[in-house]
């Protein structure tokens, strides 16, 4: 397959042109595969391919509205639920959904949650209970993503970067991560934590903050918190979140989030 000319071909139609309908089904089916990533780790960044994003777009835009049926389940969509679950090594408890595009590597296993089209699941990850990845989101290898977790998804604009996990980190139960938002490797996000693009990420270890917004260091341990504001009418405490400590090098991964929880008293 050349990689290059289905490139063109996307990017032509995106461009204005009759869309090339084969090849962007083919792109979407090199995604579901996973040949192709919408973004991919390059350097201490991520790089963002927009033209995979454009073709899915492109395939929303031309894709016929059908309906399906599991038993007395019925759905009306244009994009179709994920098959070869077997031949990747997947495990997909129902009511889990994954569609069409989105790569899940071998030993994942999605609960009665939902994976869109885009995303990249890495190699041991769970996807837990009413757990949502959103479109073209990056989960990394041997991530928990606890019940209720919400990760956002883009699509438009075509160049924006999605929210980015990545490996061994553990997000805490109804946590939210949207806006782009990237989660360093092994990092730990306490219970009910958002953040989002404009969440102020206040590292309070030391003897002054440190205010960063939209990345969550390395093995940084993250709980929900807040910062006053003062607006005409008065002061109000708005979110923030709190980086309260690091997961220890001398510990694996396992026994690493056993600690952490215990020592500071966090709900997983």
């Amino acid at each position: 397959m050349d990689i290059g000319l289905l490139r063109e071909r996307v990017e032509a139609s995106w461009a204005g042109g009759d869309v090339d309908t084969w090849a962007v089904h083919q792109v979407v089916d090199l995604l579901d595969q996973g040949v192709l990533r919408v973004a991919e780790p390059e350097g201490d960044g991520w790089t963002v391919h927009a033209w995979l994003k454009q073709a899915i777009l492109l395939y929303f835009r031309t894709a016929p509205m059908v309906e399906g049926a599991w038993g007395s389940y019925h759905w009306h969509d244009k994009i179709p639920l994920k098959t070869r679950l077997a031949e990747q090594g997947v495990r997909v408890v129902p009511p889990g959904t994954v569609r069409f595009g989105a790569f899940l590597e071998a030993g994942c296993i999605v609960m009665p949650g939902y994976v869109n089209i885009g995303a990249w699941v890495g190699a041991g990850t769970m996807v837990d209970t009413w757990a949502t990845v959103g479109s073209c989101a990056q989960i990394g290898a041997g991530v928990h993503l606890s019940g209720g977790v919400g990760i956002g998804g883009v699509l438009e604009p075509p160049g924006a970067t999605p929210v980015i996990v990545e490996d061994g980190a553990f997000l805490g139960s109804r946590s939210i991560v949207v806006e782009g938002v990237r989660i360093g490797r092994e990092a730990v996000l306490a219970a009910g934590t958002t953040l989002t693009a404009s969440t102020p990420i206040i590292d309070v270890t030391g003897p002054e903050e440190v205010v960063t917004k939209g990345y969550v260091p390395p093995r940084s341990v993250v709980v929900p918190g807040s910062r006053v504001k003062r607006f005409p009418a008065g002061e109000y405490a708005l979110p923030a979140a709190l980086i309260i400590g690091q997961r220890k090098e001398s510990t694996d991964r396992k026994t690493s989030l056993n600690e952490v929880l215990r020592t500071f008293a966090l709900p997983a």
